[in-house]
């Protein structure tokens, strides 16, 4: 069965953060000598990102920061406590999410009546009611949707959200899905020094973006415009169990990235993912377009190698990250929207990375 896809939208929230801003709060708030001030403008600088949008300006950081990495007693300041930031995440996530959503549906050529299925996919915030039932209601979806929550998986997120969808799809020609993945990666900000939280201090980033899918009801039905949603893949790296946690401290969510990642990905991913593209009649050299997370410059270079890539098949995965930072798994739609605007054709690969060590990708024909 043809799974189509009928529009991407995506939205950023109003505050613009641009790189020197984000470094100044970060030699402000986390460095305590000139030693961490020179590795933090090493890492920004080769963060490869320009700007990016928060949901808070950067004065709330310093409010909670007035002294520092310390507080007036002199004890180290970890910021926010979980339970403030789940309050913003409840405050904002939302709103952004209905902004994305309202976009798809707008492009899609389909009434929010008409939806039968919503996925939602967010590995920074959690409440309940959450952002599904806010969506069904600020979009006036019907009240018979289904709902499907992709929680806490990582910067893959959106493509475990769309191998749901096209599952949805496949089962009845008549089911019309909409996917929302709303990311708020600031407000886990990092107020205390470490090697690893800066580099997500340097990277991270907030965003939404939403995609609506449906079976192709006819062989006529839109032969040629619209790209298909031929397949979605899934590997666990071999012994890669640490080399990339998510877990819920007292003070925010606290990723730990090993530097080994890179390394990871050169030695495992063109075995699993040539296969598997073969198992579609493709081969490496068939795929025209690259749909990339860029977890940071240096994940996008390791994808590069492993797969034969130029970095021209990469520069848009590049223009995301610059422009709108890592906004974890909402990236890769901004990606996709990106190259339908461009007017690229596919086959088109979607690849991300997460917790496990484990690549999620997702054809495009």
């Amino acid at each position: 069965m043809d799974i189509e896809l009928r529009s991407v939208g995506v939205a950023v929230p109003a505050h613009e953060i641009t790189q020197a801003a984000s470094l100044a709060l970060t030699e402000r708030i986390c460095c305590i000598d000139s030693r961490q001030r020179r590795f933090a403008k090493v890492l920004y600088e080769h963060a490869g990102v320009a700007t990016r949008f928060g949901v808070l300006p950067l004065e709330e950081a310093d409010r909670w920061a007035p002294n520092g990495s310390l507080t007036t007693d002199g004890s180290p300041n970890l910021g926010p406590s979980t339970e403030a930031r789940m309050e913003y995440y409840q405050q904002h996530a939302l709103p952004l999410a209905v902004e994305a959503c309202r976009q798809a549906l707008d492009r899609s050529g389909c009434q929010p009546s008409a939806i039968t299925h919503l996925v939602t996919a967010s590995c920074t915030g959690f409440s309940a009611p959450g952002v599904d039932l806010g969506l069904i209601l600020h979009l006036r979806l019907p009240p018979t949707t289904e709902r499907i929550h992709v929680g806490y998986m990582g910067c893959h997120g959106a493509i475990n959200a769309i191998r749901a969808a096209r599952g949805l799809a496949c089962a009845d020609v008549r089911n019309c899905i909409l996917v929302c993945s709303v990311e708020l990666c600031t407000i886990h900000y990092a107020f205390q020094w470490s090697n690893e939280r800066m580099l997500g201090n340097a990277l991270f980033a907030d965003g939404s973006g939403a995609v609506v899918l449906r079976a192709r009801e006819t062989a006529t039905d839109h032969p040629n415009s619209l790209w298909r949603l031929a397949a979605t893949g899934s590997y666990i790296f071999p012994d890669t169990a640490d080399a990339m946690t998510w877990s819920i401290g007292n003070h925010g969510f606290v990723m730990s990235i090993s530097s080994e990642l890179p390394r990871l990905i050169q030695t495992n991913l063109r075995e699993w993912l040539s296969v598997w593209l073969q198992s579609y009649g493709l081969g490496v050299s068939d795929v025209s377009l690259w749909a990339v997370h860029p977890g940071g410059p240096r994940i996008v270079e390791a994808v590069e190698e492993a797969m034969g890539l130029s970095r021209e098949q990469t520069a848009i995965s590049r223009q995301v990250l610059s422009t709108y930072g890592n906004m974890s798994s909402a990236t890769v739609l901004f990606i996709l929207k990106s190259l339908l605007d461009s007017g690229a054709r596919p086959p088109c690969v979607m690849l991300g990375f997460g917790p496990g060590l484990v690549a999620e990708a997702a054809l495009f024909v």
